[in-house]
């Protein structure tokens, strides 16, 4: 018995929820795999992940034009038009399934119609898990699929947003947000002590945190001249990737300035918990992965959406203005410095992870 995962690099969320969905196969002592359609099925949808990244990298605000052109184009919604789907089946009679999971809105058609008009079809079952937070106008109609056999979501937002594009309702739940295995964790002393270490912080000192995406984008040089004009004085970590460029830069530029900055390169899920549980604050793009995880615990953060926002990115605002969430929009990163300095308030709502909840819905799918 065992667990297919759809994913894709598009963005960060989806590449978030598949390995939170690795983690759970393991506390099931289920094997469970991650396949991405669009990176290995074909060139072309290889070239569609890459500029969809580039375009959120450099002006997120443009993916309009994007996003309603895939919406339209439906490309993955005919299963006999997709692409690289010999080998995607090749995987599915190897692996046999019981259960497979799409995290990503364009693979819940055309490669769930292969499976179920296959010879695995019947003893397969088909769920999907849907990352938005809430109504609005990035929400792909191509989440909805009325055949699969479950919808899952992290609210009753994106639930009720599914079943007004013609999901049935006794095929909706609400499962809370899908989030790295440590968020599920409590921190212990050591490994905080030893984050600490690795910062150079000292213990009970505030810190900020510039984050960045999967894919990079981010606006870290602007906000660290932001924040020396405004005559920050906080310890700022800043988030860098894989993108040993920017770190080099970012460690130039703060020795100029004068600030007080660690910048790292990717961390683990560990750190990353500790991070956005022990910071002041946290500076990024309003995308699903920061942001569920960073309300999940309680971070007050201030968005970066001074490229534009992004389709996708305006489901997570709705969801936030809607839950009484005291949004920080940074329209120009100019103007982070002076933001920061205005009166803090309450940070709204908190989305409550559901780990159990999680894991029996899993066990009775794979039951079924």
């Amino acid at each position: 018995m065992s667990i297919l995962v759809l994913s894709s690099k598009t963005g960060g969320g989806h590449e978030m929820r598949a390995n939170a969905l690795l983690h759970f196969g393991d506390l099931l002592s289920t094997k469970t795999c991650v396949y991405r359609p669009l990176e290995n099925g074909s060139s072309f949808y290889n070239f569609g992940t890459n500029l969809y990244n580039f375009i959120q990298k450099t002006y997120p605000g443009a993916h309009a034009f994007y996003f309603k052109f895939l919406e339209k184009a439906s490309l993955h919604r005919r299963s006999n038009q997709i692409l690289g789907r010999d080998k995607y089946l090749r995987l599915v009679y190897g692996l046999q399934p019981k259960l497979i999971i799409s995290v990503h809105a364009h693979l819940n058609h055309g490669y769930f119609d292969l499976v179920k008009h296959s010879v695995r079809g019947e003893r397969t079952k088909f769920l999907i898990y849907c990352g938005e937070l809430a109504d609005g106008f990035g929400f792909s109609r191509h989440w909805v699929n009325p055949d699969v056999d479950a919808f899952w979501g992290p609210t009753k937002e994106s639930i009720n947003a599914a079943i007004l594009r013609g999901m049935p309702k006794n095929k909706c739940t609400v499962v809370g947000p899908l989030l790295r295995s440590d968020f599920y964790k409590n921190v212990k002393n050591s490994d905080r002590e030893a984050f600490h270490k690795m910062c150079n912080l000292d213990k009970n000192q505030t810190y900020g945190v510039l984050a960045t995406g999967a894919n990079g984008a981010n606006s870290h040089l602007a906000a660290l001249k932001s924040l020396k004009k405004a005559g920050c004085n906080l310890k700022i970590i800043v988030l860098c990737g894989s993108s040993h460029s920017l770190i080099n830069k970012v460690r130039s530029l703060s020795d100029r300035l004068g600030l007080n900055v660690r910048a790292l390169p990717t961390i683990s899920a560990k750190n990353m918990r500790i991070l956005l549980t022990d910071c002041d604050w946290v500076f990024g793009r309003p995308g699903a992965g920061l942001t569920s995880e960073a309300i999940s615990l309680g971070t007050r953060i201030y968005f970066d959406v001074s490229k534009g926002i992004m389709p996708q990115e305006h489901n997570n605002l709705n969801f936030l203005r809607s839950n009484g969430f005291r949004l920080v929009l940074v329209n120009r990163v100019s103007d982070l410095g002076y933001k920061l300095n205005l009166k803090k308030e309450g940070t709204g709502v908190k989305l409550v992870p559901n780990k159990l909840k999680i894991m029996d819905g899993l066990e009775e799918m794979l039951r079924l």
